[in-house]
């Protein structure tokens, strides 16, 4: 799975954030290329979230550089980030409880998008998602609030990929699910990168990450502690056990 990383989609170089006078980031540096799947890992409070929530404009204390296809968004707000083709799925998920599945997906409908190259993005319609996600196709009619945990991880990524983005931020997608809908998130995060989409993981679950990930950025107190392939993190018990442990 592991790929060269050429004209990164996404280029971080020393990150930092604050909530209040803690720092949680420092001077994070990484980068996601065009179809290519990274995972940011570390027990949790290591980091994982903030540096997600921090790309996406949504931590007012900041600092560094954060390039998205070579445009620098370091001081965009975060609907304009989304604008540009960057998605993000929340660890809380953020669906609307009131709404059906399909105002949920609605409501992230964005326009077709182009990669750097001029190369058409995927476009994805509520029938793709339904192929995509089978679950959603039973319950179109379903308010977000009476689906299961698991459900609502399906959804949440859905209406995401209703934005037409270029490279997805999933946040812990199989926190909390049931280990069903694991492998099947992990096979529909396989199928978006055949569709040429970049995705930046945050995960703690090591199995999970080997099902999908070309690389992985190591974190510990905000702090990049290691990088590497992901067979080269799976042949070191040292570094997982070192960061990954309980």
């Amino acid at each position: 799975m592991n790929q060269p990383v050429t004209a990164p989609m996404l280029n971080v170089e020393r990150l930092n954030a604050w909530y209040g006078a803690a720092q949680i980031l420092y001077d994070l540096s990484f980068s996601v290329g065009r179809g290519e799947v990274v995972a940011l890992m570390g027990r949790n409070g290591a980091g994982k979230s903030t540096t997600m929530k921090s790309i996406m404009g949504l931590i007012a204390q900041r600092g560094g550089l954060v390039q998205f296809n070579d445009r620098d968004i370091s001081r965009l707000q975060p609907f304009e980030i989304a604008r540009l083709g960057l998605g993000f799925t929340p660890e809380d998920r953020r669906i609307f409880v009131d709404l059906t599945v399909e105002e949920n997906l609605d409501i992230g409908r964005q326009p077709p998008r182009h990669f750097p190259d001029g190369a058409p993005a995927p476009v994805w319609t509520p029938q793709r998602l339904y192929a995509l996600f089978p679950n959603l196709a039973e319950m179109p009619k379903r308010a977000g609030g009476s689906m299961s945990g698991g459900e609502q991880q399906m959804l949440t990524v859905a209406r995401t990929l209703m934005g037409n983005p270029l490279l997805v931020l999933l946040d812990e997608p199989s926190e909390g699910v049931a280990p069903l809908i694991v492998e099947q998130m992990a096979q529909t995060i396989i199928e978006l990168k055949k569709e040429g989409l970049s995705i930046l993981l945050s995960e703690q679950n090591v199995h999970f990450a080997r099902l999908v990930s070309d690389r992985v950025y190591m974190l510990e107190k905000g702090q990049l502690r290691w990088q590497g392939t992901m067979a080269e993190l799976d042949a070191n018990e040292d570094i997982q056990r070192a960061y990954l442990t309980v």
